[in-house]
This record gives structure tokens, sequence and C-alpha cells, in this order.
């Protein structure tokens, strides 16, 4: 008998689940409320991809005369120009994830998806229509939203969020940005080298403050930032934000810590706009968990075991709507697409999250997979980490790009690579090869013996296991 699937959200873990599932033999419904493509599509991975490219590309430009290459009358930015560029990237990839649903017999149901009992959902259409689809396996992909909160709240207009950044008509001309995380600071790259002055502020003691972003990469993209003239607030929150005509007027304080207040004067920053990175919210509410019993924590974070199974049988959660317990990103929710999908259809597959890849699209950019030193030693491992730097490699002196390092941690004992932590030009693509030592448990040695072409900058991986082994 067939299994009936219905999916419940259409980004990068809905659609994949989805394809995956009928492949499988399943007769798949997948109900997306907004535009096919999720976030990632629509307002993060990939219209940022399009911006990051210009914004890299005007920096080159900037270079020109270090490069051999005159430009006569400068150059400038065409914003509305770059709006479109931005339109028919994303418009040509959602054409191409609906050709995939159809050409897998995949029904794809426009409007917003509801529980309305065990094995049943509503789906309610912009025209007010509802319909209902019958499942035998349900799998949740609903995602998740910038977090708002009351001090900071979006106006959409000069207070915005990660998603109102994409509908500019105009190139800001100033800009404070809270929050130095991915987003944070991969938004602070950009609009510097389009021309924006750039306030960046953030509550930690150091950009990227993530457990899996190496410390030294954070100092390296810390000394990068201030290059491009990008202000950095590290340790300060703001504190208030004033509207006046034509203008912002930031309150930028200290950070108290351990509950002390913080002694030194506040900082007061003019801006055009305000730009609020500071993290996500669950997007689960209103869906009728509460109709099957689906487990959610605290803060509305759908639960699940290790087949990506709900606390109810039968129903599946992947993606961004498991929250930062796991790993949220697009590729991560592809991937537990592919498990969940699988379950569903009667296999037992687990999910793996032990050689992820991050991707940190900065100028320079940031990659990393696997274990820091710090979360190596934490769990007992008796590791070394050896690194060298960008500049070493005929390549990043010829293409004019020495800021960056590669750095490897590594097993004493065994000499197997525990993590790869990059910053240079390209590292977020140089970085599948160290997940691919990660992920299959190579040593420093199989890094060492393999073959790198010259001159590269992928060469950075054999600069590093040498010097581990102390052949440099």
């Amino acid at each position: 008998m067939t299994q009936k699937i219905v999916i419940i959200g259409g980004g990068p873990g809905g659609y994949v689940a989805a394809i995956r599932a009928a492949r499988l033999g399943g007769q798949v419904t997948l109900v997306e409320k907004d535009t096919l493509g999720g976030t990632c599509l629509n307002r993060g991975c990939i219209p940022s991809k399009v911006m990051h490219t210009t914004a890299a590309f005007m920096e080159d430009l900037k270079r020109a005369r270090e490069l051999a290459v005159r430009l006569e009358g400068g150059f400038g930015l065409d914003m509305a120009g770059l709006m479109e560029r931005k339109n028919k990237v994303v418009q040509a990839q959602v054409r191409g994830i609906q050709g995939l649903l159809k050409q897998n017999r995949v029904e794809l149901v426009s409007g917003t998806a509801t529980i309305a009992a065990p094995g049943r959902v509503d789906i309610s259409a912009a025209d007010g229509n509802v319909t209902s689809r019958r499942w035998d396996k349900l799998i949740l992909a609903t995602g998740s939203s910038p977090l708002e909160v009351p001090s900071l709240a979006f106006d959409h207009e000069r207070i915005v969020s990660s998603d109102d950044i994409f509908n500019l008509k105009e190139l800001p001309l100033s800009m404070v940005i809270v929050g130095g995380g991915v987003v944070g600071c991969e938004f602070a790259s950009i609009f510097a080298c389009l021309g924006t002055e750039v306030t960046l502020v953030e509550a930690l003691d150091r950009l990227l403050p993530l457990p899996s972003v190496d410390a030294d990469s954070s100092k390296v993209l810390l000394r990068e930032m201030k290059k491009k003239k990008i202000k950095v607030y590290l340790g300060h929150t703001v504190d208030s934000i004033e509207a006046g005509d034509d203008e912002l007027f930031v309150q930028i304080r200290p950070f108290a810590k351990d509950g002390q207040a913080a002694k030194k004067d506040p900082i007061r920053v003019k801006a055009a706009k305000v730009l609020v990175c500071i993290g996500r919210q669950a997007d689960s509410s209103g869906l009728g968990l509460d109709k099957l019993g689906v487990k959610c924590d605290r803060r509305g974070w759908i639960m699940v075991d290790q087949h990506l199974q709900t606390s109810v049988e039968g129903v599946y959660a992947i993606g961004d709507a498991l929250g930062p317990d796991k790993i949220m990103l697009a590729h991560v929710a592809s991937a537990e697409a592919e498990v969940a999908a699988a379950n569903a259809m009667g296999e037992k597959l687990v999910m793996n999250y032990n050689a992820v890849p991050g991707a940190v699209f900065t100028l320079p950019e940031v990659a990393d997979v696997g274990l820091t030193a710090v979360q190596a030693q934490d769990r007992g491992l008796d590791c070394e980490q050896t690194a060298v730097l960008f500049r070493v490699l005929g390549k990043a002196q010829a293409m004019g790009q020495l800021a960056g390092q590669a750095k490897l941690v590594w097993e004493k004992s065994s000499r197997k690579v525990l993590g790869v932590h990059l910053i240079g030009a390209h590292a977020t693509d140089l970085i599948a090869e160290g997940t691919l030592a990660v992920a299959h448990g190579l040593t420093v040695d199989d890094l060492a013996s393999t073959i790198h072409a010259h001159p590269t900058l992928a060469e950075a991986m054999l600069e590093v296991s040498f010097k581990a082994l102390g052949r440099q």
C-alpha cells in the first residue's frame, strides 16, 4: 500500500524530503505558505551570495592599481540593478525546484497548513479556500524567522531584519548592525565593500562567537574588518534607538557582565538604518502540534530523536524547526531531509552531525568542520593544532589575497584529523577537503600524501599537514 506523505514547508529541507520520499515510492504532498525555497533561497543563502559577489568585485576594483588595471572615470554601485539580478537568480532557482518536484510527481500546494487531527492537515489558500490532505506520515519543515525583541522592534523601513534587507531600493550611507554572528558579520562585510559606513555591535568578546569557530579565525576577521573601516564594538549592546527626521540615533553601551553594571559611558552613533541580527525564532506556533501531542521545548523548537522522529510516531521534523540544539544550516536541513524521508518510508537511518561544514561568507571567508582544539580537549582528547598563513601560498600572492590561515586540529597518538579551520579567500570552497578528512577519519599523513595542484589555494591543506609532520 502506497504511503501518503505530507510535508509542511518547502525550504531546502522540505523540498529535498519531498523528492526523496517520492523517489522511494511515496505519494507526496508538499505544502508551502510563502515562496518555494524557503528562507535560504528567498531571504538568505542565495540572495546574500549575489550581494556578496558584487561586494567582492567592488573590493577588487578598489585594488585596480595594485592589479595593474586603469579605471578611467571610476565606478559605482547600481543598487536597482543588484536587486534585479538577485531576483533573477532566485527566480531561476525556484523554477528549477518546481521542475524537480513535477518530474518526481510531487503535489505542490500553496497555502498555510494546520494540523486538524491525527492523519489530516487543512490547507488555507490565499483566497480563503480550505482543502484537506490525509497522511500516513508527516514531515515538519516549518523553518524559522528573525528574532525580534521589544527594545529593537522592526519597523521594516529603518530598523530592519535580515529579511527586510533584501528589499533595499538604495544603498544606505550608514548602518548599525546588531549582532556579530554569522549573519551580522556577512552583512557587515558586504555593505562595507559596497560603500556603506558600517558599525557592528556584538555583546560577546569576539566576532563569530560560536563553539565551532576557531578563536584565531575570529581574530583575523576582526583585523580585516578594521582594515575595511568597519567600526566594531565587542562586549557592547544596543541600549536604545531614537528616531530622528532623517536618521537614527543608536546608543551603544558596554555589556554588563555577571550582573555588574558597566562603568564606561555609552556611545552615540548616527545611522540611516539599523540591521538587527540577534538570532532566529521557531515558526511552529499556530501549526496545531498540540492536536498530535508533538513535544517542543520552551522556545517552541520541535524535539526529535536520532531518527528525526518527534515524540509522535510517524511524525518527523527537520531543518531550522529543530532549533540551535541541532545545526541551523541549509545543507544540514537537506541532509536531515534525506534521513527523515527514508525513515518515513520504512527505513531506520540515524542522522550524523559529526562532520558538518560551516561556511561564513565574510570578506575574507571563514569555514570550519569538526572540532576546535578547545572542544577536543573538553572531550578528553590529546590533540595538537597546527596553522599556516595563506601568504605562504603562491596563488594567494598572485591573487593579492594574503589575509588568512589554515589550521588543523589533530590527535597526537593516531594523527587523525579532528578539525579543520580556515579563513581566507575561497575558504568556503576549500573546506570540502577538510570535511572529507573528518567524515572518513583520515590522518595528517593522508593529507600530506595527497598530491595537490600547484599553484592553488588548496595547497594550504598540504602545507599545514607538512608542518604538522615536521616536514617544513
